[in-house]
C-alpha cells in the first residue's frame, strides 16, 4: 500500500509508537474495568467497630418487656387531671 521509504521514515515511526502506546493504554483501561474496585483505605486501616449497637432496631435480647414500658401520665394524654370530675 505504502512505499517502503514511508515505512522507514521518522514521522511514521513516531506515529507507530503513538498508536502502540495508545492501544496499550486502552487495553489496560478495559482490563481495569473488568476487575473489582480496590480501596487503598481498606488495606491501610482496619475497620473500627463500635462497642455497642447503635441501630434503631436493637436485637431481640435488648427489647424491654411490655410491662416495663413507661406510660404517659393521664394529664399528658387526656389533658385532664385525676382530681377533676369528667
Amino acid at each position: 500500500m505504502l512505499p517502503e521509504s514511508v515505512m522507514h521514515s521518522g514521522p511514521f515511526a513516531i506515529l507507530a509508537t503513538f498508536v502502540a502506546i495508545n492501544t496499550m493504554m486502552y487495553a489496560a483501561l478495559a482490563v481495569g474495568k473488568l476487575l473489582p474496585k480496590v480501596y487503598v483505605s481498606d488495606a491501610l486501616h482496619r475497620r473500627v467497630q463500635r462497642d455497642d449497637d447503635r441501630s434503631i432496631y436493637p436485637p431481640p435480647s435488648q427489647h424491654a418487656p411490655h410491662d416495663d414500658v413507661p406510660t404517659a401520665p393521664a394529664e399528658a394524654t387526656t389533658g385532664r387531671r385525676y382530681d377533676h370530675a369528667a
